[in-house]
């Protein structure tokens, strides 16, 4: 993010006239501009002939411009009353191999309570492979089965972050009108053996749970941006991602930063990028393992794997309107999955 703006010198223009436009304090934005640029063009008292000024990032003539914070610089999660359509594009890497994952769903706001935000999802188009519609047995069981899951009802924290799966109940009373529906187009083994599998599932809540849990949309969607991001408008911590099939979830270290101001397209803008920073090794991550298997009091830290965010947020309601999330992992061969998603409009 840049970390200023310029202001073009126009002329008859004086230091005082230019921090009065921008309602800065006058020895404030001589410190400013003093701080960033060459020494010839620094200001004692009065402007001597410099062409342009560096003034701080937020000082804008059009304070609509400015994202809406609270205290802190700290953005408001209010969802209250939304509805949004969203386009997911879901890419798996593994090595050379690559597979595309394409579908539609809405995200519809239900209510707050306990300090959480409760929202129903649902799957509103068929599910794509690598541009064709799934049509291979395994690929269309999957995607029939799957709608036991639909509609999905999950919580949220005022953080924005998936909190848990909330209707876990419904699913095995849904089973018995998909399982017909599925007789209704296969037989045979293979399909009697697959409903025997979701149906040892379905009698595993905590299964159901996990399963979701891993779901990269809504872990990408609900990934908790609204953060208080201070004087910097940055924030740093650790946020795990579910790149493996692990119950420990690998950890990245990243930095988050929001431009404080809208772009030209009205949007606020939210980066992060990171490195892997865990204490397993890439043997462990193969194994499945939830911790590191070598005891050290100073443990070596794995740093192969990268993480990048982007977050573009409506500048009214300042919810999501398309994000992008990278995460990715050394295992005998790199491991990436990228998540792409984007809100449909109207036709």
């Amino acid at each position: 993010m840049q970390k200023f703006n310029k202001h073009i010198v126009q002329q008859e223009e004086t230091l005082k006239s230019i921090a009065a436009f921008y309602d800065l304090d006058t020895d404030a934005l001589k410190l400013f501009h003093n701080n960033l640029c060459q020494v010839k063009d620094m200001i004692l008292i009065e402007l001597t002939g410099q062409k342009e000024l560096f003034i701080p990032r937020t000082a804008v003539a059009d304070k609509n411009k400015l994202v809406k914070f609270g205290r802190g610089n700290s953005l408001i999660f209010q969802p209250g009353n939304s509805f949004f359509k969203y386009g997911v594009i879901i890419n798996l890497e593994r090595g050379d191999h690559k597979n595309e994952l394409k579908y539609e769903t809405s995200v519809r706001w239900l209510k707050s309570e306990n300090n959480l935000h409760f929202f129903e999802i649902d799957r509103t188009s068929n599910l794509f492979l690598n541009e064709e519609e799934v049509n291979e047995i395994a690929d269309t069981l999957a995607y029939k089965t799957s709608k036991v899951l639909y509609p999905l009802q999950v919580s949220v924290d005022q953080y924005g972050k998936f909190s848990a799966v909330e209707n876990l109940s419904v699913f095995s009373e849904r089973w018995p009108d998909v399982k017909n529906e599925v007789y209704k187009e296969f037989e045979g083994e293979i399909v009697d053996e697959y409903c025997r599998k979701i149906e040892a599932i379905l009698d595993e809540p905590d299964a159901i749970s996990l399963y979701l849990k891993n779901d990269y949309f809504i872990r990408t969607l609900f990934f908790g941006v609204y953060q208080r991001f201070g004087q910097n408008y940055q924030i740093e911590g650790t946020e795990s991602f579910p790149v493996v099939n692990n119950p420990i979830e690998p950890r990245y270290k990243i930095k988050l930063e929001i431009d404080p101001l809208k772009d030209e397209y009205d949007l606020v803008n939210i980066g992060g990028e990171g490195k892997l920073h865990d204490e397993r090794d890439v043997y462990d991550f193969i194994n499945e393992s939830p911790f590191s298997l070598i005891i050290d009091d100073n443990p070596t830290i794995n740093h192969q794997g990268d993480f990048r965010i982007k977050y573009y947020l409506n500048g009214k309601l300042q919810l999501p309107e398309s994000m992008y999330m990278e995460c990715s992992i050394m295992l005998k061969e790199e491991k990436k999955i990228s998540v792409v998603v984007s809100a449909l409009t109207e036709q």
